[in-house]
């Protein structure tokens, strides 16, 4: 595979449009490399651009700024900036700052009065101001792609097209970043290999490139192409179809000598879903595939979402959890 394909959505999204070629060529990305990239998504190519400038405005700002919204004075909600180093993957520190958003939710929302983890309310910058409209804005409408979307996997599974609907994202666990990669040359990675941890990740990027997928035993460069979303599957869409699709390792380093900005948008499932494997027969071929990047055994894995959720966020931000650990115990 010498690229990912691109598919476009446009009859996916048209009221009684023919749907089958759209989720014939969605099943087979996810049966083959995991990822595939989006056109005629609906979403404002304006609406990216503002987010984007206006993202560079906010990391541009020094350190004591950004800090105001540090994601330590969210607690347990997990909200708001972090420096350079501060996120974990696989024991490595991230070469990458970035800001985390999630669901709205009011003080008086029961999941945040019981401290919920990753519920609560966002954390947004006085400067710039416009911030808040844009993410709020984006989330909404990347979200409605993303139920667009698994209606297409679902649709491609041979299900109904509402089945995560009705039965795994009624109330959909929708977690939103913004991360800045500084320019590091060959000294080392953004991020380092991992996989997304829910159903769907549906990527903004800009120009610079750095993201790389493990396909075909090899790593493959995704070559940005304007007005379009990266999407990847994640851990969860790995065990509910029983191994048939597979969680991709991707990683990110930035070689262009200018800060990287992506936009990743999570639709996973609802936090107290319990993800059971579909009847699908497995082929040979997939039985047969090698371990995962992590030595993981996700159809042995068995929980609520939310604990699984919690235990890889715990582990990628572990002074947080300590601190937030600590705080509740004190309190």
């Amino acid at each position: 595979m010498r690229q990912l394909p691109v598919i476009d959505l446009t009859a996916l999204r048209t009221p009684c449009g023919d749907t089958s070629d759209v989720a014939r060529l969605i099943d087979q990305a996810c049966r083959q490399s995991g990822f595939f990239l989006v056109t005629g998504h609906g979403i404002d190519p304006q609406l990216a651009d503002d987010l984007d400038k206006t993202s560079r405005i906010f990391f541009a700002l020094p350190e004591s700024d950004k800090s105001l919204i540090a994601m330590e004075h969210g607690g347990t909600a997990w909200r708001g900036w972090f420096a350079i180093a501060d996120e974990v993957t696989s024991g490595v520190p991230d070469q990458k700052e970035g800001l985390y958003f999630g669901t709205e939710l009011n003080a008086f929302d029961p999941r945040v009065r019981n401290a919920l983890p990753l519920h609560g309310a966002n954390l947004f910058p006085t400067h710039p101001a416009e911030m808040k409209n844009l993410v709020l804005r984006w989330m909404d409408e990347v979200t409605a792609l993303g139920r667009d979307l698994l209606r297409g996997i679902a649709l491609g599974l041979g299900i109904e097209g509402d089945w995560f609907n009705s039965h795994l994202t009624a109330d959909p666990t929708i977690l939103f970043r913004i991360f800045a990669y500084p320019p590091l040359g060959d000294l080392g990675w953004g991020v380092g290999e991992h996989t997304d941890y829910g159903l769907l990740t549906m990527l903004w990027q800009d120009d610079c490139g750095g993201l790389e997928v493990f396909s075909e035993n090899r790593w493959l460069p995704v070559e940005p192409i304007p007005n379009t979303f990266v999407c990847n599957i994640g851990d969860m869409l790995e065990r509910l179809t029983n191994g048939l699709y597979r969680s991709t390792p991707h990683r990110v380093r930035n070689i262009s000598g200018r800060t990287r900005l992506s936009l990743p948008l999570f639709y996973d499932p609802s936090w107290t879903a319990r993800v059971i494997p579909l009847p699908i027969e497995t082929p040979l071929q997939q039985l047969d595939a090698p371990k995962r990047w992590d030595g993981a055994d996700l159809l042995a894995w068995s929980g609520s979402y939310g604990d699984y959720l919690t235990s890889k966020v715990s582990k990628a931000f572990p002074k947080l959890e300590a601190d937030i650990l600590r705080s509740n115990r004190d309190s």
